[in-house]
């Protein structure tokens, strides 16, 4: 069969590679220059290594992006180093990713509700009942069972920085079982950074016969008499094929696709989506005294961002010519002031809530600053939402459709759109 692949993420690699060794001829098709998608990466000259535009990682539990580094014969550059993750108590710092630290955490005390704490964590892990999960709300669940306390110190922040106030109360607790359930304290990288790992991943599929047409948004696509699909755009106007999938947004595929049924186009545009803005500073000094990386940064003690991780104290310095790499970033619904705002002024913003990290901290110790903004980063997932999830193999014939929306009841990230896109690909191709 041709086939044709909007987006060069990695579900869109991902079926590519499936595709092309089953001998189908496939070109993919992406906006962008370079391939990788939301974790794609950009790099300085004087780097050795690329730094991602929205901070990624592995965890060791990612058996679906670890199995296929395994047969892309690439696990040699995989590293984990040992990052420290922190939470904040009474304006103090302290880790948090490991079950000796939460025991020591001071926030939960030392009676019912840390108790409380470790049963609900170890109930979360064990159990695989998440269908049960989706007919209640984080909020609802989680002050039941974890306790008032347990809930606002540590998981109700996590909601409210993820979702906002506008969903943070309606968001699903299958949402948080998968978050605990899937993910690992160790945290994974690419040797150079994930576009590393994308080129080298992009490298592959040329090598297998997979044409990429790179700064070629699709503009629609058309189903046509004879079954066919007829992918249309600027560049490569009027090509045709017997199947297409997109890796696209919701919203993106419904303007792509008017064809589409009404239902379908009416359930797609009922799903309901975060967007994300990151600020990358390059910096003269180490920021965190102390080492740490990840700072979950509680909204209700003033912060204008939900993250603050300090890359290079996750990997090293010397990586990047001994500049020092810091985000700052945050999930926003789509329209939020942050998606108007420059790197400058998102900076001036952010400097007195990075100054609550290392008072020493100034402007003059800036170096370089980008900002990432996109606004489809992270599905919202409201009660029953396994019901409305849009079907991969669309009702046009011969196109097929793999989004983070589609990955519930897991959380979006690289390990599940690795899933999806190998999901779709069997699809593609059954008879």
């Amino acid at each position: 069969m041709n086939i044709a692949i909007i987006g060069a993420g990695y579900a869109g690699m991902s079926a590519a590679y499936d595709l092309a060794k089953a001998g189908h001829k496939v070109t993919i098709y992406e906006a962008a220059g370079h391939p990788g998608g939301l974790a794609a990466g950009f790099k300085q000259p004087h780097w050795d290594w690329s730094v991602e535009i929205f901070y990624h990682h592995w965890f060791q539990s990612d058996i679906h992006m670890l199995g296929l580094i395994d047969e892309l014969g690439l696990r040699h550059k995989v590293l984990y180093p040992r990052p420290l993750t922190v939470v904040m108590h009474r304006g103090k710092w302290y880790p948090f990713d490991s079950i000796p630290n939460a025991i020591l955490y001071p926030g939960l005390g030392w009676g019912i509700n840390k108790i409380r704490f470790g049963l609900v964590g170890l109930y979360l892990k064990l159990t695989n009942n998440w269908r049960g999960f989706e007919k209640v709300t984080v909020d609802e669940w989680m002050r039941k069972w974890a306790g008032e306390k347990v809930y606002r110190q540590m998981w109700e922040p996590l909601v409210i920085g993820k979702f906002g106030e506008k969903y943070a109360k309606e968001v699903n607790m299958a949402w948080m079982w998968a978050r605990l359930k899937a993910r690992t304290s160790r945290l994974g990288t690419y040797q150079g950074g994930f576009q590393v790992f994308a080129d080298d991943f992009a490298e592959i599929l040329v090598e297998m016969g997979v044409i990429f047409r790179y700064n070629t948004p699709v503009r629609e696509i058309v189903p046509t008499v004879d079954d066919q699909l007829t992918v249309k755009t600027d560049a490569y106007d009027m090509l045709t094929y017997d199947r297409v999938l997109s890796t696209t947004s919701p919203k993106l595929l419904s303007k792509t696709v008017p064809a589409l049924p009404e239902d379908y186009l009416k359930g797609l545009l009922a799903l309901k989506s975060m967007g994300a803005v990151v600020l990358t500073m390059s910096l003269k000094h180490q920021l965190s005294k102390d080492g740490f990386y990840w700072f979950n940064m509680p909204k209700s003690e003033g912060f204008p961002f939900l993250a603050l991780v300090e890359h290079t104290n996750y990997v090293s310095p010397d990586h990047f010519g001994g500049e020092h790499i810091v985000y700052a970033g945050d999930y926003l619904q789509p329209g939020h002031e942050y998606f108007s705002l420059s790197k400058e002024e998102l900076l001036k913003r952010f400097i007195p809530a990075i100054q609550r990290i290392n008072p020493e901290f100034s402007q003059e110790w800036v170096l370089n600053t980008w900002v990432y903004k996109a606004e489809y980063a992270q599905p919202v997932p409201l009660l029953n939402h396994s019901e409305h999830i849009p079907e991969i193999k669309t009702p046009i014939n011969g196109l097929y459709f793999a989004s983070m929306s589609q990955v519930y009841p897991w959380d979006r990230g690289t390990n599940f759109a690795v899933e999806i896109g190998r999901r779709a690909a069997r699809l593609m191709m059954e008879k």
